[in-house]
């Protein structure tokens, strides 16, 4: 079966056809690795990669532990189509060194999901590869020759095909294990989100609902509010908006506004507005925005939702989070465990590698970064041999995506000194994607 190549969840909105279809088959970098770059010094007895492979991986199930010279070839050539490229560049060049660490990435997936699922007891039968092949297929291709053609056109074979959908079976029944571990929240950490949150999330502030018309003209303000004050019926509010209201969705709705929270409309307009009685025609209110004439007609007063109401919401949150960790955990612990058994030619070697030898230096920063006097002066951005870590939105992480959805900054304390963002920190390096 052949293990060579990458692909990615996506759509067909870019690449070439093949592909676009290669990104719907071959569903995504099955793991991301967060390991950060630590130099593991050679050491005596480390295992030799025999001539004609360029990595072995101790411990893998059956023969998948040795990537051979031709896989690996055969793979390249796959992701330079990915790439968009007609052929393979040429060693050396800066392209085919993506290509390769590409390359590279995908084959060590395959080998260490494999040699992790086999460890865990977990297995995905042939049986059950062809059903989720058949789903995915019908899903993705109207027709067996739109099939055939993404085969053709992006060099995989149906053993190719059958690999990536068994590895995608494999990491969902993985992430399933290790998530359903995860301990469910205690009653005191349930009662402290509540605590937390209860003013903020669980609060749902008071709202009204208030017909308003604006005018730039004081008196003709005035003349909208005395025939109100005569006749205030939703069908004289619509008369009304539509001779005298400056805003032309006023003019179609009867001045109409739903659902206002206080600090919705400009000042004085707002604490007027929220001061006012329900049911009386009020103004002149003079804004940024005119001469404003108003009117209640139904207040909604603060909802805080009780512990018991919003305990589902609670619980779920708090799960999705202690999942989330339990499965960052397993992540670090995979990728370090199957770095330790991975070793390379050294022509292939790279971070995933046990007998790789680093300096501690980011793979992306510019040589000139280092250099005592480079040629050019030193570069505009140096990123700093430091690991970024950003917290994931609770829920967001999965097996496909173990970094999940970076959590939204909060604002900047009140005089907190501002931070030169021009150099950018560099993320922990992540196992090469196998998206285009």
């Amino acid at each position: 079966m052949g293990r060579g190549g990458s692909g990615g969840a996506g759509g067909r909105s870019s690449g070439p056809a093949p592909v676009r279809r290669l990104g719907l088959l071959v569903f995504g970098a099955v793991f991301v690795i967060l390991f950060a770059v630590v130099a593991i010094a050679q050491g005596i007895g480390q295992p030799s990669v025999p001539s004609g492979d360029v990595v072995i991986v101790e411990d893998a199930p059956g023969d998948t532990g040795a990537i051979t010279e031709a896989e690996f070839q055969r793979g390249l050539e796959q992701t330079a189509v990915q790439a968009g490229l007609e052929e393979v560049p040429k060693p050396g060049d800066e392209q085919y060194e993506d290509l390769r660490e590409t390359t590279l990435g995908s084959l060590l997936d395959t080998v260490w999901i494999q040699g992790q699922a086999e460890e865990m007891g977990i297995s995905a039968t042939p049986k059950e590869v062809t059903a989720e092949f058949k789903t995915l297929k019908d899903q993705n291709f109207e027709s067996g020759a739109e099939y055939r053609e993404f085969l053709k056109g992006s060099k995989f074979t149906q053993a190719d095909v059958d690999e990536r959908v068994k590895l995608q079976l494999l990491s969902t029944q993985v992430q399933e294990e290790i998530t359903a571990g995860a301990p469910a929240p205690s009653e005191s950490e349930i009662e402290g989100y509540y605590d937390a949150a209860k003013s903020t999330q669980l609060t749902q502030p008071a709202t009204r609902d208030a017909r308003i018309v604006a005018n730039d003209d004081k008196k003709k303000a005035g003349e909208a509010k005395a025939r109100l004050e005569k006749d205030s019926s939703a069908a004289s509010w619509g008369k009304v908006a539509k001779k005298y209201s400056a805003d032309p969705a006023a003019k179609e709705n009867g001045g109409l506004q739903t659902g206002l929270a206080e600090g919705a409309v400009e000042e004085p307009l707002n604490e007027a507005l929220f001061n006012a009685p329900q049911g009386k025609v009020e103004g002149l209110v003079k804004g940024p925005g005119g001469y404003f004439v108003f009117e209640v007609e139904d207040v909604t007063p603060e909802n805080v939702q009780t512990l018991a109401e919003a305990r589902p919401q609670i619980e779920s949150t708090l799960s999705q989070q202690a999942e989330q960790d339990a499965f960052a955990k397993f992540v670090g612990n995979f990728g370090s465990t199957w770095r330790s058994r991975t070793f390379c030619a050294p022509d292939y070697l790279n971070e995933r590698c046990a007998n790789f030898k680093g300096d501690g230096r980011p793979a992306a920063a510019p040589p000139a970064c280092y250099e005592a006097n480079p040629e050019g002066g030193v570069p505009d951005a140096c990123p700093a041999p430091v690991f970024q870590l950003i917290p994931a939105l609770p829920g967001s992480v999965s097996l496909l995506a173990p970094k999940g959805q970076p959590l939204a900054q909060r604002p900047r304390p009140t005089g907190l000194e501002p931070v030169d963002d021009s150099a950018e920190l560099p993320t922990a390096p992540t196992a090469p994607p196998v998206s285009p």
